[in-house]
């Protein structure tokens, strides 16, 4: 093969690569595919697996129902539930997931009867009219403002569910293990008592085989 032919054919193999990486792509995937797996940080294949079992457990150790002041012996009623959002303190921006998170875990409350959750959107004018944060909840005289307010907007509940991510990082060079930990609480406004249920995944990080090489180079 001449010189000349040669190099029209890089040019053109080339172009080809430019190409496609300049080209963006998109397909719908089947539900029973499994997600895909970011390569820098948590996503669908972490805070799914977090909510299904966070919420699943916790909803298992009340679904018997409670028996609220003024029902009849033996007659159940579920459990209104105030849930005040998702709370980030992990490694990662979790960007748009806090919102999916909060639907996703507020839409299995709705699913499992147990619990007759609260509107959210007379959660956020509750927590706007007395000017407090989820976090200030947690104190006694906010926690009978809160209570108070919401009874006066014909919302009265008997919990507070708060749901926090967190996460650990192992480092082994320029490899990483994140652990990642979805804590639900919910907590009794009539005697402060809480109940607490976490689910854990562990991601592996790895540098790829080129960046190491590049790595080793640069020292």
């Amino acid at each position: 093969m001449d010189r000349r032919r040669f190099l029209l054919e890089l040019a053109g193999f080339l172009g080809v690569v430019v190409g496609c990486r300049g080209r963006q792509t998109a397909q719908v995937k089947n539900p029973y595919e499994p997600d895909m797996v970011g390569s820098h940080t948590a996503g669908a294949e972490t805070y799914k697996p977090l909510v299904d079992t966070a919420v699943s457990n916790l909803l298992a150790r009340h679904a018997g129902g409670v028996h609220p002041a003024g029902f009849a012996e033996g007659r159940t009623a579920p459990l209104r539930i105030c849930f005040v959002g998702v709370e980030n303190r992990s490694a990662e921006e979790i960007g748009d997931f806090k919102e999916q998170l909060y639907q996703q875990i507020d839409t299995r409350i709705v699913q499992s009867q147990v619990y007759q959750p609260i509107s959210r959107r007379f959660v956020e004018a509750g927590l706007r009219q007395t000017r407090l944060r989820p976090d200030d909840l947690f104190i006694p005289d906010n926690m009978r403002t809160f209570v108070a307010t919401m009874e006066q907007m014909g919302q009265p509940f008997d919990y507070l569910l708060f749901a926090t991510i967190t996460s650990g990082t192992t480092r082994s060079n320029k490899d990483y293990q994140r652990d990642y930990v979805l804590t639900l609480e919910m907590v009794d406004v009539r005697t402060g008592r809480s109940d607490k249920e976490s689910a854990e995944i562990s991601k592996e990080y790895n540098v790829s085989v080129m960046a190491k090489l590049k790595h080793l180079g640069a020292k």
